[in-house]
């Protein structure tokens, strides 16, 4: 049942790619709500597990479109110096959504009857209706507008239709860039920064863009390829689903008892999620993305030792609700340092790995690239979140304690593979990305500058120029 969700979510980041280059960014978010809807009523009106689960499938086929087109959208209409901030604010939506759909849940188990599971997925329709109706007044992305005009493709179609359509497109594009970035001003610095860019960079991909998924694996494309995938795997190996999805089993063997206790705990865990995430959300952009990414796998490993330490330690066997697991009693202190070391572990995901994890595979990829690489690096997300949703109940059940320093290595591997081979992103327009993969340093990411892959307008129209002339 729990896996069902996810399971769709794959199915979704998988055909965000076509969907994505074909119809666009914002259609594709619009269309992801309507699929929401359908998911929500099929849960709703569900009288069996069978339409439960089709009706979660579904509704995961929504959470995948959108989480591998969205981060797409914000990154191509952003400027760089606040991207990191834009995208951040998805994973600070997640968590509100993590937050809000558990009091309402809470306060729903109190109502007798079918109710008080039925209201809250009808509720959850809501926001997938505003999403759908409010991004009717959002502009498409520029970059979307400017490939589909095909501005190379017009020095050999004269003045045909297709030459009109391509500078009706372009024209487009640069008018959703300055209202974006020049207070509607097209002659903007910025604004006229990122057209040329933009321009360069789609007039090189027309001949060397990827046509399929298997264009991802050619040389300059793999390395980012597997950055975004292995950081989306790393994200869920961090152990946060087991300190979200199945805290209430977590503060129960740490020795938490009565239903209402570890209720109230566990929303505690919610609120430190939605609280934490907003430092990164305000200092992404100056702190970097390597950084975050280093010390936040270390704490969390850190304290996911300290989590199975304390377990192994003060735990034995022993029933609970006709259930033997691992548990802690008759030890207070050792209860409460375990249900701490929980709440500083979400701490440390909400500030660094939380938001960082969707906002550097958006920026990694051309622009020709983005959508399949994007959506594939989503679908390791959601496929190492689906293994997990069958994987983390029976390890709790069967090695105990034990798990936790599962998690804590996979902490501490993510953290070495991100300091030798994950390059700074920050402060780079998503054109200027790819000056950093052009220096190498495959093995040593630290050794490629914040200050790579920056350039003024005037360098860029000067390279332009030569390259006319030449």
């Amino acid at each position: 049942m729990v896996a069902a969700m996810p399971a769709g979510s794959l199915i979704g980041a998988l055909l965000a790619t076509q969907l994505a280059d074909r119809l666009g960014r914002k259609k594709t978010v619009i269309l992801a709500g309507m699929i929401w809807v359908i998911g929500s009523i099929l849960q709703c009106a569900s009288i069996d597990r069978g339409m439960l689960v089709v009706g979660r499938i579904i509704s995961g086929i929504s959470v995948g479109l959108s989480s591998a087109v969205v981060p797409i959208y914000q990154s191509e209409i952003t400027p760089p110096s606040i991207r990191g901030r834009i995208v951040s604010l998805q994973q600070w939506s997640i968590t509100w959504g993590i937050l809000i759909q558990y009091f309402i849940q809470f306060g729903c188990s109190y109502i007798d009857g079918v109710a008080s599971f039925r209201i809250p997925w009808g509720l959850q329709m809501i926001p997938a209706i505003i999403l759908s109706f409010g991004m009717t007044i959002f502009p498409e992305s520029p970059r979307y507008l400017f490939d589909q005009g095909r501005y190379c493709d017009k020095q050999v179609l004269g003045f045909s239709l297709s030459c009109e359509i391509a500078i009706f497109r372009e024209n487009e594009a640069l008018q959703v860039l300055a209202d974006l970035h020049g207070g509607g001003d097209i002659n903007n610095e910025l604004v006229v920064l990122e057209y040329e860019e933009i321009k360069h960079q789609i007039c090189f991909e027309r001949t060397e863009g990827a046509k399929s998924y298997l264009d991802l694996l050619k040389p300059g494309n793999s390395r980012r390829v597997m950055l975004g995938c292995t950081l989306r795997m790393w994200s869920q190996l961090t152990g946060v689903n087991v300190m979200m999805y199945y805290i209430i089993y977590v503060f129960r063997g740490a020795g938490l008892t009565g239903t209402r206790g570890n209720l109230i705990a566990d929303s505690v865990q919610y609120v430190l999620n939605v609280a934490f995430t907003v430092p990164a959300i305000l200092y992404i952009d100056k702190w970097g993305r390597r950084p975050m990414l280093v010390i936040g796998t270390l704490l969390m490993g850190f304290w996911l030792c300290l989590v199975g330490g304390l377990q192994a330690r003060f735990g034995h066997w022993g029933p609970v609700d006709g259930d033997t697991i691992w548990l802690v009693t008759d030890h207070d202190a050792a209860t409460k340092a375990i249900i701490v070391c929980s709440y500083f572990f979400v701490c440390s995901y909400a500030m660094t790995m939380g938001p960082v994890s969707w906002t550097y595979p958006a920026e990694l990829y051309s622009l020709r690239t983005r959508g399949k690489a994007v959506s594939l690096a989503t679908a390791a997300n959601w496929a190492f979140n689906t293994a997990l949703a069958y994987a983390v109940p029976p390890g709790l059940a069967s090695i105990a304690w034990k798990t936790y320093f599962i998690f804590a290595t996979f902490n501490f591997a993510a953290c070495i593979h991100i300091f030798f081979m994950f390059p700074e992103t920050v402060g780079r327009t998503l054109e200027e990305v790819e000056e950093i993969f052009q220096q190498g340093h495959i093995f040593t990411a630290w050794k490629i500058g914040r200050e790579v892959g920056r350039k003024t307008l005037k360098e860029v129209i000067t390279k332009d120029k030569v390259e006319v002339n030449g």
